[in-house]
Protein backbone atom coordinates (compact mmCIF):
# COMPACT_ATOMS: atom_id res chain seq x y z
CA UNK A 1 0.00 0.00 0.00
CA UNK A 2 0.94 3.74 -1.04
CA UNK A 3 0.44 6.76 1.37
CA UNK A 4 0.77 10.13 1.83
CA UNK A 5 1.62 10.31 5.53
CA UNK A 6 2.83 12.98 7.54
CA UNK A 7 5.29 12.29 10.14
CA UNK A 8 6.28 13.95 13.00
CA UNK A 9 10.68 14.17 14.20
CA UNK A 10 11.29 13.71 17.53
CA UNK A 11 11.74 17.58 18.23
CA UNK A 12 8.02 18.02 17.06
CA UNK A 13 8.16 19.02 13.85
CA UNK A 14 6.12 17.83 10.95
CA UNK A 15 7.17 16.49 7.58
CA UNK A 16 5.60 14.71 4.53
CA UNK A 17 6.48 11.30 3.10
CA UNK A 18 5.24 9.34 0.05
CA UNK A 19 4.97 5.26 2.29
CA UNK A 20 5.27 2.11 0.24
CA UNK A 21 3.99 -0.26 3.77
CA UNK A 22 4.10 -4.26 3.36
CA UNK A 23 3.97 -6.71 5.84
CA UNK A 24 6.27 -9.33 6.87
CA UNK A 25 5.86 -12.79 6.89
CA UNK A 26 6.95 -15.70 9.07
CA UNK A 27 7.24 -19.48 8.26
CA UNK A 28 3.68 -19.76 8.75
CA UNK A 29 2.76 -16.96 6.40
CA UNK A 30 1.37 -14.90 9.67
CA UNK A 31 2.00 -11.40 9.51
CA UNK A 32 4.50 -10.64 11.99
CA UNK A 33 5.02 -6.84 11.45
CA UNK A 34 5.60 -4.32 8.36
CA UNK A 35 8.24 -2.06 7.33
CA UNK A 36 8.03 0.72 5.13
CA UNK A 37 9.80 2.45 2.53
CA UNK A 38 9.65 6.62 2.22
CA UNK A 39 9.94 8.81 -0.31
CA UNK A 40 9.95 12.91 -0.64
CA UNK A 41 6.37 13.22 -1.58
CA UNK A 42 5.92 15.28 -4.93
CA UNK A 43 5.31 19.42 -4.08
CA UNK A 44 2.91 19.55 -6.42
CA UNK A 45 0.51 16.63 -5.73
CA UNK A 46 1.05 17.51 -1.88
CA UNK A 47 0.14 21.15 -2.21
CA UNK A 48 -2.63 20.92 -5.08
CA UNK A 49 -4.12 17.55 -3.75
CA UNK A 50 -3.00 16.19 -0.36
CA UNK A 51 -2.85 18.99 2.10
CA UNK A 52 -6.22 20.02 0.91
CA UNK A 53 -7.79 16.78 1.18
CA UNK A 54 -6.28 16.35 4.57
CA UNK A 55 -7.64 19.29 5.79
CA UNK A 56 -10.95 19.02 4.65
CA UNK A 57 -10.96 14.82 6.49
CA UNK A 58 -9.45 16.57 9.94
CA UNK A 59 -12.55 19.17 9.87
CA UNK A 60 -15.15 15.89 9.41
CA UNK A 61 -13.28 14.32 12.21
CA UNK A 62 -13.50 17.57 14.39
CA UNK A 63 -16.80 18.32 13.86
CA UNK A 64 -17.91 14.91 14.95
CA UNK A 65 -19.51 14.34 18.19
CA UNK A 66 -16.82 11.16 19.00
CA UNK A 67 -14.13 10.00 17.77
CA UNK A 68 -15.24 7.11 15.93
CA UNK A 69 -18.27 8.80 14.09
CA UNK A 70 -15.46 11.31 12.80
CA UNK A 71 -13.65 8.85 10.95
CA UNK A 72 -16.54 7.17 10.01
CA UNK A 73 -17.44 10.69 8.25
CA UNK A 74 -13.54 11.04 6.73
CA UNK A 75 -14.32 7.73 5.89
CA UNK A 76 -17.14 7.63 3.87
CA UNK A 77 -15.99 11.18 2.66
CA UNK A 78 -12.93 9.70 0.88
CA UNK A 79 -15.21 6.56 -0.38
CA UNK A 80 -17.73 8.90 -2.43
CA UNK A 81 -15.01 11.12 -3.53
CA UNK A 82 -13.19 8.32 -5.01
CA UNK A 83 -16.29 7.29 -6.29
CA UNK A 84 -16.92 10.40 -8.14
CA UNK A 85 -13.55 10.01 -9.76
CA UNK A 86 -13.90 6.44 -10.56
CA UNK A 87 -10.59 5.18 -9.19
CA UNK A 88 -9.66 3.06 -6.26
CA UNK A 89 -7.43 3.98 -3.63
CA UNK A 90 -4.04 2.93 -4.64
CA UNK A 91 -4.99 4.45 -8.66
CA UNK A 92 -5.69 7.65 -7.23
CA UNK A 93 -2.48 7.93 -5.26
CA UNK A 94 -0.86 6.86 -8.46
CA UNK A 95 -2.12 9.52 -10.23
CA UNK A 96 -0.49 12.19 -8.14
Amino acid sequence: MFAYVLNRTSLGNHYWVLAHVTPSFNTDQQIVGFHSNRRVPDRAALNEVILPLYQKLNDLERQAPDPESGITAADVYLRKMLQEKGVGYDQFIFSL
